[in-house]
């Protein structure tokens, strides 16, 4: 079965950085579109970066500078390498495969 496992969420001073995994199995990891999306108490899940299968990224206007998406398709895995993070960047961190599969997510908190 499809399976995604994000890592690298921990606690980090604003400013400072972090870089998430998103592991999969279970899946054709090169075909399609994958995408980290974020999800802070109260409020909605949003989307910070997709990446297409030829390695194109997006990024949310909120994010753009200063997090960088990659992904590398003989290890079946994505990330996302987050610099000059802010508060407000805290949430629980997703990643997503093809808009329809999610993992678990992976806690980020920015202490100011």
């Amino acid at each position: 079965q499809v399976q995604l496992v994000e890592s690298g969420g921990g606690l980090v001073q604003a400013g400072g950085s972090l870089r998430l995994s998103c592991a999969s199995s279970g899946l054709t990891f090169g075909a399609y579109s994958m995408g980290w999306y974020r999800q802070a108490p109260g409020k909605e899940r949003e989307l910070v970066a997709t990446i297409n299968r030829f390695g194109r990224p997006d990024y949310a206007d909120s994010v753009k500078g200063r997090f960088t998406i990659s992904r590398d398709n003989a290890k079946n895995t994505m990330y996302l390498q987050m610099d000059s993070l802010k508060p407000e960047d805290s949430a629980v961190y997703y990643c997503n495969y093809r808009g329809i599969y999610w993992g678990q997510g992976t806690q980020v908190t920015v202490s100011s």
